[in-house]
């Protein structure tokens, strides 16, 4: 099934060709660790449609952590509805993820991944909430939640 077919469009690029993580796996283990949504997210620089998440109304406090590596990303304290149908966050837990330029569709955004693997989150904005001013627009299938 190709991407359209789990409603996920992709960016062009592999997620993170370039550099080095701490955690790597070969192509064939992510795409089995992972399955088709999560690999076509977090491999392939995927994104899932909007409002598809579950995690868009997860409200407990927790953490949300990447689903390739467990690496913790995010506190439910800095979660808050943008109203875009993806889950959203103010600020990154310390050194959990990594950024970098996006020219894929004919604009330049900022790119999310995770520190650790270098599984594709999503996308940063300058449109976010005080204290930061940032809106980290994460796909919901690359992460999973961890209740406190």
């Amino acid at each position: 099934m190709g991407l359209a077919g789990l409603g996920l469009t992709a960016c062009g690029r592999q997620a993170a060709a370039a550099e080095r993580y701490p955690v790597s796996m070969s192509d064939a283990a992510w795409r089995q660790k992972l399955g088709p949504a999560a690999y076509a997210v977090l491999r392939k620089e995927g994104t899932e449609r909007p409002f598809s998440s579950p995690l868009n109304e997860e409200h407990r406090s927790g953490v949300f952590d990447c689903k390739g590596c467990a690496q913790p990303l995010f506190s439910s304290k800095t979660k808050f509805d943008s109203g875009t149908g993806w889950p959203s966050f103010w600020a990154p837990l310390p050194h959990a993820v990594r950024t970098e330029s996006d020219r894929s569709l004919l604009m330049e955004r900022v790119e999310v991944h995770c520190g650790r693997c270098g599984g594709h989150l999503g996308h940063v904005f300058d449109d976010g909430p005080k204290p930061t001013g940032k809106r980290y627009c994460m796909n919901g299938v690359a992460m999973v939640f961890r209740a406190a």
